[in-house]
């Protein structure tokens, strides 16, 4: 067993699209890191870490009883052991993975490039190990996850307030208020005015969600903050992402 000490990680919790676990040069002073004392590391195959990573699947039960109780943190002066968790990389990609105790990988984690760097030192010369998974339908997304395509070249700021700005849209779609879509759709294209108040509900809303899915600019984030307004759990969000800060404070 391949083991890592004194791991830096930053857990994204109940996340099951890999875009959403943010690199270490996304990380912010804000979030809570720790130290995992000791971890232990997997090479795998591709289609086991891409589950893990994009997934809130089972683990695969081989994998389960490999790390049980394997790794450990370090609270105060009390080291803990974590029931299921460890690292895992494809080769190219790197993930830190804990159960909580369950069995799919409810809390995710990238390194820093140091630990990056070495669990590919540590795996050199090595093959993959094949695992059995247990799902293997191929991953649907929706309005309210993305596909990785529509995340493409995206912040962690970017991407939270699109995805923001995907619930207003599902909220929309959901009212089926012709007159509050137009109205939507008009502030966002005023240049169509005459043609949208013409549209039919499916129609207008389909063309606005066409527009924001694709790409993301200045004139996404106005609009999120626009059709936003009054939601105040929302609006604390924003108010948030804008003031994130970052933190680079090893490597």
């Amino acid at each position: 067993m391949l083991y890592l000490h004194d791991v830096w990680v930053n857990w994204f919790e109940g996340e099951e699209n890999g875009y959403n676990i943010c690199p270490f040069h996304e990380w912010r002073t804000s979030d809570g890191i720790e130290i995992l004392d000791q971890i232990p590391v997997l090479y795998i195959d591709n289609k086991t870490y891409h589950s893990i990573e994009n997934d809130l699947h089972d683990i695969p039960k081989e994998v389960l009883d490999q790390i049980y109780k394997r790794a450990y943190v370090r609270k105060n002066q009390e080291r803990n052991v974590l029931e299921y968790a460890a690292i895992v990389t494809n080769g190219k990609s790197i993930l830190a993975f804990d159960t909580m105790g369950y069995h799919i990988p409810i809390r995710k984690s990238r390194l820093i490039p140091r630990q990056e760097r070495l669990v590919l030192d540590l795996i050199e010369g090595r093959n993959p190990k094949i695992y059995e998974l247990t799902d293997t339908e191929e991953k649907e997304y929706h309005i309210l996850s993305l596909s990785p395509e529509a995340m493409i070249g995206l912040t962690r700021k970017e991407r939270q307030l699109k995805q923001l700005l995907m619930i207003a849209l599902d909220q929309l779609q959901v009212s089926e208020c012709i007159e509050e879509v137009r109205y939507w759709l008009t502030e966002w294209r005023p240049e169509d005015y005459i043609m949208i108040k013409e549209m039919d509900f499916k129609t207008a809303w389909n063309e606005l969600y066409q527009d924001l899915v694709t790409g993301w600019s200045v004139n996404h984030e106005q609009f999120c903050q626009q059709i936003m307004k009054g939601q105040s759990f929302y609006e604390n969000i924003i108010e948030s992402e804008q003031n994130g800060q970052i933190s680079k404070t090893v490597n």
